[in-house]
């Protein structure tokens, strides 16, 4: 079986580490109350769309609204592997209804999403991979909103009595 090298210009693939379990970090990631909570690339952005069908075939919408925008950044797509609490994998692909989010930031076609949360006894190494951008910017754009992302999500789950 051939396996395929991903093409590092349009690939993206992010790596944290959080002090908290797999299970929960998976439950972060997964249910719509706890995504309401990180979801945003910066910890000003609130997270008023987060909805999850999970199961393969199943649906995903989250949008990020950033301050004193009236629109959110809204994202969404299907489930392609949903194996809890280790992997997920799904198609992402960004609306532009309203024009407020310039296709050349942002990208206009579907990508692929792979997670990772892998045991690190205690805590979770979550590793993202997401492929198929339409060019550098785009990727590199990315980037910056999942290292926000993780950001939060770690601040969420390494605070006391999370």
């Amino acid at each position: 079986m051939t396996q395929q090298t991903p093409d590092l210009e349009t690939t993206l693939r992010v790596t944290k580490t959080i002090a908290a379990p797999r299970d929960l970090v998976f439950k972060a990631w997964t249910e719509p109350e706890r995504l309401k909570q990180w979801w945003g690339v910066e910890a000003n952005f609130s997270a008023p769309i987060a909805e999850v069908d999970l199961r393969v075939g199943g649906k995903y919408r989250l949008g990020m609204l950033a301050p004193g925008e009236s629109a959110p950044y809204v994202v969404g797509g299907v489930f392609q592997e949903v194996r809890p609490p280790e992997k997920l994998v799904y198609t992402w692909k960004w609306e532009h209804s309203d024009g407020s989010v310039p296709d050349s930031m942002l990208g206009s076609q579907e990508t692929l999403v792979t997670v990772e949360f892998l045991d690190k006894g205690g805590s979770t190494e979550v590793v993202v991979t997401h492929e198929n951008h339409p060019d550098r910017h785009s990727r590199d754009e990315h980037s910056k909103g999942w290292n926000g992302c993780l950001t939060q999500l770690t601040t969420l789950l390494e605070r006391p009595g999370s």
